[in-house]
């Protein structure tokens, strides 16, 4: 069976990838969450995803245990960082070739990661 990482391919999940940050760079409902140099950000969302999805062990090869919700802990996320966070990833999402289902599915998943995410009511 394939992995959803597989059923999207690694370039267009990079692809992906990078349209979100360029989306989030001009956002300034989240920009500020981020640090200066998106290109290192959007490097180790690549290598979570690509773990997260069923690809290879990129993020944790490199940074230990994803602990993503600890990771972030140091961010104030409530509902409207989520909210802009989605809406930043499902604008690029639609930017890439993948199949509808595939599209939904990622998203559905990518949901339940962001509400997992917040921190602040």
């Amino acid at each position: 069976m394939e992995t959803l990482y597989e059923r999207i391919g690694q370039q267009n999940l990079y692809q992906m990838i990078d349209i979100f940050y360029r989306y989030v760079s001009q956002d300034d409902r989240i920009n500020h969450l981020f640090p200066g140099d998106f290109v290192e950000t959007a490097r180790k969302q690549k290598q979570f995803l690509t773990q997260f999805l069923g690809g290879p062990t990129l993020y944790s090869d490199e940074h230990g245990h994803p602990m993503m919700r600890a990771r972030h802990m140091n961010f104030q996320i409530g509902e409207n960082e989520k909210k802009a966070w989605l809406e930043n990833m499902t604008r690029a999402a639609h930017e890439v070739d993948m199949e509808n289902e595939v599209r939904d599915y990622l998203l559905q998943r990518l949901t339940l990661t962001a509400e997992h995410m917040k921190n602040v009511d």
